[in-house]
């Protein structure tokens, strides 16, 4: 529960692409801290942020944005600026896990598994030509490729190309949503979800969460329909991998120097080897969301968990 009655302004929206799931979030994260004892606001995030937070200030901030200003940390540049504490991870960190191709970088370079990869801007398909060039990405990593911006969430402009034949359409559905492509090896096996989360009892992962697609695709469609995918928390995996998946979360978490929570996505392939995605500084809380899933099978409530992370937040302002 709330140490005592604690204001704390969720932020949601933006004006990202994803913002309608952003605002989903932000209602549910908002509800759960109610029913805790906080008194919340729900802040739309605009021109007037600023000014609110300068003329009203919270005890802290929840941060429920998805993609943009949200994640690639320009929002907790801000709050770093006006010295409000808030839950998540710093300015710095985000920037570095936003780009996809920085954070894979830096998670090979450490020795964890990630899909063999090339991220290249639209201008260099402009000057080298777009047919050479995709057809030495084919060359190079094989069919079928993930297609995917080298920024954002959930699952947007992302596609599995099967054929070239489907490169240049799935390039400029991409590049609708992002001025670079990343293309990686599509790795088949079984999709998780790990949260990773640090409220005052020891950085930990959550169970691990399966994501079965029913032989499809998990884009944007099938994380946000109800109903769409199924989930199963703990995942149908043996105790071993389960353990793996864990450890995998917990190093990229703290390789990537995150804070208080995210979500690691992977894929266990057919070789049993734990292959990382990406890595989520700002997981969703709507209702087909992964980590509401993962919390409820750890044994806690959503309220419980941001409760405790909002006190972290202000506690570590105490001591800086």
């Amino acid at each position: 529960m709330i140490e005592r009655e604690r204001t704390v302004v969720v932020l949601a929206g933006g004006l990202s692409h994803e913002r309608e799931v952003s605002l989903r979030s932000g209602r549910r994260l908002a509800a759960a801290l109610r029913a805790s004892g906080a008194d919340v606001r729900e802040w739309d995030v605009d021109g007037s942020l600023v000014a609110q937070l300068r003329n009203d200030p919270p005890d802290a901030v929840a941060i429920a944005l998805h993609g943009g200003e949200g994640e690639n940390g320009s929002v907790q540049a801000v709050l770093e600026l006006l010295d409000v504490p808030f839950v998540g991870t710093s300015a710095q960190a985000c920037r570095a896990a936003w780009d996809k191709p920085t954070a894979k970088a830096e998670l090979a370079g450490a020795g964890l598994d990630t899909p063999d990869w090339v991220a290249l801007p639209h201008a260099t398909f402009r000057a080298l030509g777009a047919q050479a060039v995709l057809d030495a990405m084919v060359d190079r990593l094989g069919l079928p490729l993930m297609v995917k911006p080298d920024q954002g969430g959930s699952a947007l402009g992302a596609q599995v190309v099967t054929a070239r034949s489907e490169l240049p359409a799935a390039m400029v559905s991409c590049l609708a949503y992002s001025d670079t492509v990343l293309a990686e090896r599509f790795v088949r096996g079984t999709e998780v979800g790990v949260t990773v989360v640090d409220d005052g009892a020891g950085l930990r992962a959550l169970p691990p969460v399966e994501i079965d697609a029913g032989g499809g695709v998990y884009d944007y469609t099938a994380r946000y329909t109800p109903g769409a995918v199924s989930f199963h928390c703990p995942a149908r995996l043996d105790a071993t991998t389960l353990a793996r998946l864990e450890e995998t979360a917990l190093a990229a978490h703290q390789l990537l120097g995150l804070r208080d929570v995210s979500r690691t996505d992977a894929v266990v392939d057919l070789d049993g080897r734990i292959q990382v995605l990406e890595v989520n500084v700002s997981p969703g809380i709507t209702e087909t969301s992964l980590l509401p899933l993962s919390v409820r099978a750890a044994g806690m409530e959503l309220g419980e968990l941001y409760s405790a992370l909002v006190e972290r937040a202000i506690a570590r302002r105490r001591f800086t």
